[in-house]
């Protein structure tokens, strides 16, 4: 039966070598001949400060990501706020289509919308604004400009700064807001969203208007090595932790 996968907040990195063999056995144990597509929605790297920092684990895994499209199963791409400079070179080397921040695909019949999701963590007013300048055309491009050892400087300030902020803030402020999730349903006017960010795994439906809305979440890979797969049917299952 053919099958698409979804994951999300992997946060690869040098100082995490369990996750990145946990996503290796991931890819060995299910991207078979029955696999349509994987698609990667954020926070893949724990941090990506452009695509001409060539470090091992990135090559490592653009390779790895590069077979599956030789075995016929296309991988797409979606920014998170961790890697949201990943550029079209490495795309291009890694096999990965790069998607918009918000995409509508025909899962098998049912019209789904896929994001990353930290757009709709409307309460935290500090890091939309963040998020605002961040993802405009000239910040990126300032960024870039700037030695690597500098950009490297820039995002482990940013990671230190991000953990103390979390740290502060009550869990409702970092999660989703109901108001922006129907939102988003209605500006796309699908039934059906999966999203990572949050790192709370789950499924949610809503009755809004006369229609069931579900909303899965995907979990992070922390201790989790969560994943989505959807089957031909439209059936979902939604796995928590796959070394359970």
């Amino acid at each position: 039966m053919r099958k698409t996968y979804f994951i999300s907040d992997l946060h690869l990195s040098e100082d995490h070598p369990a996750i990145t063999q946990a996503f290796y056995e991931f890819l060995s144990a299910h991207m078979n001949q029955d696999v349509d597509a994987l698609y990667i929605l954020g926070d893949f790297f724990e941090v990506w400060i452009g695509d001409d920092e060539h470090s091992v684990l990135g090559q490592e895994v653009a390779q790895r990501l590069a077979a599956l499209q030789k075995m016929g199963i296309r991988t797409y791409f979606i920014h998170g706020n961790r890697d949201f400079l990943l550029g079209k070179h490495y795309a291009k080397q890694a096999g990965m289509t790069l998607l918009p921040e918000q995409c509508v695909i025909d899962l098998y019949g049912t019209p789904t919308v896929i994001l990353h999701g930290d757009e709709m963590c409307t309460e935290d007013l500090a890091y939309q604004k963040f998020r605002k300048k961040s993802r405009g055309w000239w910040w990126p491009r300032l960024i870039l400009s700037l030695p690597l050892s500098v950009r490297r400087k820039i995002a482990r300030d940013a990671r230190a700064k991000s953990k103390a902020n979390q740290m502060g803030k009550a869990a409702e402020i970092l999660d989703v807001t109901h108001s922006a999730v129907i939102e988003m349903f209605e500006r796309y006017q699908v039934t059906q969203m999966i999203h990572g960010h949050t790192h709370r795994p789950g499924v949610h439906r809503y009755e809004h208007k006369g229609n069931t809305l579900t909303r899965t979440v995907l979990g992070d890979w922390y201790s989790q090595s969560a994943y989505l797969v959807v089957n031909e049917l439209g059936e979902q299952t939604l796995v928590k932790d796959q070394t359970a």
